[in-house]
């Protein structure tokens, strides 16, 4: 799926949105003019012939690891992870309705009163009529982050590659705002992830993009337009990709 519109490195991308990055600088919950920003973005790389794919996290709302720590039982906390990605994911939908984009929410959960339920047969339909389609609930399993949801969904659909949206650019040796002295890379293998515990990802959700050869692209969405930028292989970035 990848090089086949003009210009483009990947005609069909999957974008991984944390549900952090939809609360902006607010502590908790969706800030709409966060979402409306990360819509035009998903608009721009639509309009420009992509097919675009996302799945986003709930961390915002409620994060299944941190209610087991607290005593929850995994199981459930995680369902309940399950859940806000489904308000995550029904926020983007309304933001991208709202600029005229042809959207769907699939959840792996079925629930038919708020949004479809994931068929892999259907998701390919939406994005063949360049719908963007947005992937929720995770896998529909507990004990499953949806960074390795991201990689899972990539990989049924046929995605030229994920494109992992973070706060910084790229993949650091620690986290740069607080250490100056981090470093940054520009590309890394597979196994150099994994060997150096670089936390990008979880460790199944590198393993997944590595016995499927899909590369990961790690960028930050705190610049509008990057979205489009990736797409062309022009962001500031860095690239996983590579033997393991």
């Amino acid at each position: 799926m990848s090089g086949s519109a003009p210009g483009f490195r990947y005609r069909r991308l999957l974008v991984k949105l944390s549900g952090e990055a939809l609360m902006g600088k607010a502590g908790y919950g969706i800030d709409v003019d966060v979402v409306m920003r990360l819509c035009r973005d998903l608009k721009e790389a639509v309009d420009w012939g992509a097919e675009i794919a996302v799945v986003v996290g709930g961390g915002n709302i409620f994060r299944g690891l941190a209610g087991a720590a607290r005593g929850m039982e995994r199981a459930t906390a995680d369902y309940m992870g399950m859940l806000a990605t489904v308000m995550n994911a029904l926020a983007l939908q309304s933001g991208l309705e709202r600029l005229d984009v042809p959207v769907r929410v699939l959840s792996a959960i079925p629930m038919p009163t708020v949004c479809e339920a994931f068929v892999r047969s259907k998701a390919l339909h939406h994005l063949e009529c360049k719908r963007v389609v947005i992937f929720a609930a995770g896998t529909g399993n507990p004990y499953f982050t949806t960074d390795t949801t991201a990689a899972l969904r990539a990989v049924e659909m046929n995605c030229g590659a994920l494109a992992k949206a973070t706060q910084v650019d790229g993949v650091y040796s620690d986290d740069p705002r607080s250490n100056p002295k981090a470093v940054r890379y520009e590309r890394l293998t597979y196994g150099e992830v994994l060997a150096q515990d670089l936390r990008v990802m979880d460790g199944a959700a590198i393993a997944l993009a590595r016995d499927n050869n899909l590369p990961i692209v790690v960028f930050s969405i705190q610049e509008p337009g990057n979205l489009l930028k990736v797409l062309r292989g022009e962001a500031r970035a860095t690239l996983i990709e590579g033997p393991s």
